[in-house]
């Protein structure tokens, strides 16, 4: 019969969840910073297991608590969350490693 080409259309990648976003842009902000997560946990007044369970968006944090980690962090939290806001924005897509080629 001949061959049949199939091209893979763009998947689109399932879209992130907010905690984790959170959680990255405030590991990235204390990264950037040079400072340990120990020290962060402290001044925001929660302990280091649960800001690392933050930082992996393994935790949803209270209003409170995001208020804390910024704080601690010294990042405006309207900066922080006009900077999530944008990060969810954009739209993530897998691309297939190529054409599948088949035989008939």
């Amino acid at each position: 019969m001949g061959e049949i080409i199939r091209i893979h259309p763009e998947r689109r990648e399932p879209e992130p969840l907010w905690r984790e976003v959170l959680g990255r842009k405030l590991r990235e902000r204390r990264e950037d910073q040079g400072r340990r997560l120990v020290d962060v946990a402290e001044r925001a007044g929660i302990s280091p297991q649960y800001l690392s369970e933050i930082e992996r968006g393994r935790k949803e944090p209270s209003s409170e608590m995001i208020a804390a980690v910024s704080g601690a962090l010294g990042i405006e939290l309207a900066r922080l969350l006009g900077g999530i806001s944008a990060d969810l924005g954009r739209p993530t897509v897998h691309r297939s490693a190529g054409p599948t080629l088949m035989a008939a």
